[in-house]
């Protein structure tokens, strides 16, 4: 990216120009070069945003790291060019050469720091700094090699007209880079082999500038080394290319631990399945704990018992792609109809194929009163409104709301939309997290209902540790270790029953009982700071 810093060199008295044919065989190489330049360096920061989201959540604060500080070390790197804009040749052929290598293993290695290392956050913000100090120095690299090769002098106008090519060479390829990133190499290299592959076309097109358009600027030393470089680089890159797949089951087992069954990266996710064959199985999204096979029946209980305290034919779940609150849903023989809006079609193809998961969920995509709609559950509830009948229960089971992307679903535009679908009478349940852990969180949530239209009542459920003992289930914010946060809702002044249906299946966890004293437990922890929270919006959001 160009620094905006960069200003022209002052004008000479005199301005001699080579011949037209020369300057443009020298501009346009040049140009073609910060075009492509430009669009590796954008990938590389897309890269590295996007895997610190996936590796340590919160992609506003990730996002805000990596490009804050690319951006201040891109002023650093510019001011360090002064030093070689004598040796602008060289020195742009040894910058590219380590962006390259880099830039293209940033990915690798920020994967490996989070696998055995646990911790990614310095790697990060050092991966922002190197990156950035190498892409702030190309351009007064190249201003010097295109001054040198295309004028022996110049006029103010010529210097402007050089510096406005550069920039519009340098934004339009940074725009190729950021549609490139999404549409082309993460669906279809992945994020390891595209840093790579990006790390080697950055290092072609640096290279073949320096060693063939200004060789003449080079020593034959430099040549050399710059030929040595280019091949260690391309060298480095292609055997790491062809040991990915190798690194990335290596580091999957180390953050997975060694019982991984099913490992596959949807158009959305990476999805993960732990646990031997024949046991339980654990399932990670983003290597985040989804569903702990063990003592997942602790909170499907508690999520969908309360809500079915009354009328039940039709049954809307928000999430809940796994099956398993569907499962308890269908155990209600009165139910006549469900309506599963899940986000990611790769997740239900799963549970629906695996035999764990499919007999954990009672094989409940299999019922005929099943349906299920693939979409954003907000999109979906804005465009089914209209035309869907009304439910007489809504299930929230969705990402924590503590998350940057499930933010907009614990919303009050979200919570106004579920009031839209709802029956006379019918009752909405929402997962908020841990009232004991994160009692902001779970007290925003409970604001947020009320400024909806809603009235609530707060229940939870033990939690018991996860049997996983690997890195990804002691990171795990969707399931933490109990107690889970639960809020029942209905519409105002109208406060909900809670307890459990005269007709309620057995149940291995539940009981009157135990949600009456989860309730006075959670109230009791209510402090006058939790009283008085602000909902959360769509501009404002607040977890």
């Amino acid at each position: 990216m160009i620094d905006p810093t960069l200003t022209a060199p002052p004008p000479s008295k005199r301005a001699v120009r080579l011949p037209p044919e020369r300057a443009r065989a020298v501009r346009y190489p040049v140009l073609a070069v910060v075009f492509v330049c430009a669009a590796c360096g954008l990938v590389y920061e897309l890269e590295l945003v996007a895997l610190a989201s996936y590796l340590i959540g919160d992609s506003v604060t990730q996002a805000s790291v990596v490009l804050s500080v690319m951006v201040f070390a891109m002023g650093v790197g510019s001011l360090l060019a002064k030093r070689l804009r004598c040796r602008a040749a060289v020195g742009f052929g040894l910058v590219e050469c380590g962006l390259a290598l880099i830039g293209g293993c940033s990915a690798m290695v920020l994967y490996a720091a989070f696998a055995w290392l646990g911790e990614a956050r310095y790697v990060l913000v050092a991966f922002s700094l190197a990156i950035g100090v190498l892409i702030g120095a190309e351009i007064p690299l190249l201003m010097s090699l295109i001054q040198r090769g295309g004028r022996r002098e110049q006029d103010p106008a010529d210097a402007a007209g050089t510096v406005a090519d550069l920039f519009a060479a340098d934004y339009v390829g940074a725009l190729v880079g950021g549609l490139a990133f999404p549409f082309l190499l993460l669906p279809w290299l992945g994020q390891l082999t595209g840093a790579l592959v990006t790390g080697a076309v950055n290092a072609v097109a640096g290279g073949a500038l320096v060693l063939w358009l200004f060789r003449r600027d080079l020593t034959r030393r430099s040549r050399w080394l710059l030929v040595g470089a280019n091949l260690a680089v391309l060298g480095a890159l292609a055997t790491a290319t062809a040991l990915a797949d190798d690194f990335e089951q290596a580091a999957r087992r180390a953050v997975y631990g060694a019982d991984v069954r099913v490992a596959v990266r949807t158009s959305l996710q990476e999805v993960v399945v732990t646990g031997s064959r024949g046991g339980p199985p654990d399932l990670f999204l983003d290597g985040r704990l989804r569903v702990g096979g063990r003592d997942e029946f602790r909170y499907h209980e508690a999520l969908v018992h309360p809500a079915m305290n009354g009328r039940r034919a039709r049954v809307l779940i928000l999430g809940g792609g796994d099956g398993l609150a569907a499962r308890e849903v269908l155990r209600y023989p009165d139910v006549r109809a469900v309506t599963v809006v899940e986000l990611d079609p790769g997740v239900v193809r799963l549970v629906r194929t695996d035999p764990e998961l499919a007999a954990l969920n009672g094989q409940a995509f299999r019922d005929p009163r099943v349906t299920v709609a693939y979409g954003d559950a907000f999109r979906w509830l804005r465009t089914a409104r209209p035309v869907q009948e009304r439910y007489d229960v809504v299930i929230s089971d969705l990402p924590d709301p503590g998350t940057t992307a499930g933010a907009k679903l614990y919303s009050e535009e979200f919570y106004g939309l579920v009031a839209g679908v709802l029956a006379d009478g019918g009752r909405l349940v929402v997962h908020a997290g841990s009232a004991s852990a994160r009692p902001h969180a779970y007290w925003t949530v409970d604001a947020t209902l009320r400024a909806a239209g809603f009235a609530t009542r707060p229940y939870g459920a033990p939690g018991a540790p996860t049997t996983a003992p690997t890195r990804a289930a002691r990171s795990a914010p969707e399931r933490t270790p109990g107690p889970w946060g639960f809020l029942l809702a209905a519409p105002a002044p109208r406060r909900p029953a809670l307890g459990l249906a005269p007709a309620a299946p057995p149940l291995r966890s539940l009981t009157p009982r135990s949600l009456t004293t989860a309730e006075a437990r959670i109230e009791r922890g209510r402090t006058p700071e939790a009283t008085g929270l602000p909902p959360s919006t769509l501009v404002h959001p607040r977890y």
